[in-house]
């Protein structure tokens, strides 16, 4: 058996051998590492001696004084300092002399740079600015030959050699914007050309415009006039288009009229339709007027005037043939001097029934000698052009202005309500000869504008009485 202090001296024995060995090994690896240095530092230097051979070799100029020197290193072998090419002295007086050269030849040249401070005008000021999007521009450098006015100044600070390739590249970016300014200043300024002026003649009343051409024949004294095509007209229907006419006179005649062929649902229609006027010496038009009125056909009513134009012909050179744009002024309707009629609708759709009160009519035009008229109202009930039905009022003696209120019922079922009219005629009784119509006006879904606007806001509004004053129509 093994005493206990035994075993605690070879615990310490154990520590103790470890230690050197870690020790031993710490000093091998300093030593291994001090020797790779050392390794390393000769072969940089070596390269470093190597390089400097080189350059020596590749600077050295060819010039007396240093031959003289290099003959003299190699002769005086005797004296103290040494001159041989390993010699530190000689080393370091080489790598004086090749720095020398370094910068001769590679640093830049110290010569003074002449610099123009050239001050633009305010105008080209403004506009440089404008063009660079900048506020305070300053002065601008230049490099370019200077004239006897320009202030020259030498840049021959030694204190601002940190700043000078940041102020190099400046100059080359201010350079290159001067420039791009100097090319924007220099194109000649154009002046913003100004749209063509509106050929067409006459005041733009938003009923849109007519073109015409005009031409004479002075051997067969015949005007020929060329309806060519109208544009912008307005909407003179429900559906939103107009089926345009142009009537044609040769004032102050009135009873001899053209009319050119209708376009069916056309806001600008195309006629190119040539009419003649035979037989009139020149002289004779410089009197007259031509007149044109645009129209809106409608099938169950009175056709709409659109606008028209007149042309005096004392105006126009007919040898030139010219051809021309008219603006459509408002017509000199004569609506409203035949009379006005106040008329209420009201529609039944469960039992298909439409109730019209004739209520009374105001303005009505004369018609008898004595200046006053014996007007009624005359209803008719139609489907397309056939007439099925009428019904009349009484009769007012002696007055323009007469009051009904009369009602009276037409039955049409809801199914037919969109192709029914109701013609609605102002007639004058006369005891000895034939009534005379003093106007009337077409009820419907398909009439004109006001009296569609009427007849859809009845049957909008069922069971209840629809008023409004309608326009009669010759």
């Amino acid at each position: 058996m093994i005493p206990k202090h035994t075993s605690g001296t070879m615990d310490d024995t154990m520590q103790i051998v470890l230690a050197v060995v870690s020790s031993v090994a710490s000093v091998f690896i300093l030593l291994l590492a001090v020797f790779v240095c050392a390794c390393c530092w000769q072969k940089k230097r070596g390269s470093d001696e190597e390089h400097v051979d080189k350059l020596v070799q590749k600077y050295t100029p060819q010039d007396t004084d240093t031959r003289q020197l290099g003959k003299r290193s190699w002769e005086d072998k005797d004296s103290t300092v040494g001159f041989q090419s390993g010699s530190p002295m000689l080393r370091r007086k080489t790598i004086n002399i090749i720095n020398g050269l370094l910068d001769r030849f590679e640093r830049p040249s110290r010569n003074p740079v002449v610099a123009e401070h050239v001050q633009p005008s305010s105008s080209t000021h403004s506009a440089l600015n404008d063009s660079l999007g900048m506020r305070n521009p300053g002065t601008y450098q230049s490099i370019n030959s200077a004239g006897p006015q320009n202030h020259r100044t030498l840049s021959q600070s030694n204190s601002q050699k940190s700043t000078t390739s940041t102020d190099e590249e400046n100059g080359s970016v201010w350079k290159g914007m001067k420039n791009f300014a100097n090319m924007l200043m220099e194109d000649p300024v154009v002046e913003e050309e100004l749209p063509p002026p509106d050929p067409t003649e006459g005041v733009d009343c938003g009923l849109g415009k007519l073109q015409i051409s005009l031409s004479y024949d002075f051997q067969t004294l015949t005007l020929t006039l060329k309806v060519l095509q109208a544009t912008n007209l307005i909407a003179k229907d429900f559906s939103g288009t107009s089926d345009p006419y142009v009537k044609i006179l040769l004032l102050p005649d009135k009873k001899h009229k053209l009319l050119t062929k209708v376009k069916k649902r056309n806001l600008n229609p195309r006629w190119n339709e040539c009419f003649l006027f035979e037989g009139w010496p020149h002289n004779k038009l410089l009197e007259k007027t031509l007149y044109l009125q645009v129209i809106d056909y409608d099938r169950f009513s009175r056709d709409d005037p659109i606008g028209e134009t007149y042309i005096p012909l004392n105006e126009i050179d007919l040898s030139q043939s010219p051809v021309m744009w008219r603006f459509l002024q408002p017509c000199k309707d004569s609506r409203g001097k035949i009379g006005e009629l106040l008329l209420s609708l009201s529609y039944q759709p469960a039992v298909g029934r439409l109730t019209v009160i004739v209520m009374k009519a105001k303005d009505l035009k004369a018609k008898d000698i004595t200046g006053a008229s014996d007007p009624y109202v005359k209803l008719w009930l139609m489907y397309g052009n056939a007439k099925t039905e009428k019904k009349k009022t009484s009769i007012k003696m002696r007055t323009l202005n007469p009051v009904y209120n009369e009602s009276f019922i037409f039955e049409i079922p809801w199914e037919r309500i969109r192709e029914a009219t109701i013609e609605v005629t102002v007639m004058d009784f006369d005891k000895v000869g034939r009534n005379e119509m003093i106007g009337k006006v077409m009820l419907g879904s398909k009439s004109g504008p006001l009296e569609s606007r009427h007849w859809n806001d009845m049957i909008t509004k069922p069971r209840q009485q629809v008023a409004q004053w309608h326009l009669l129509k010759d």
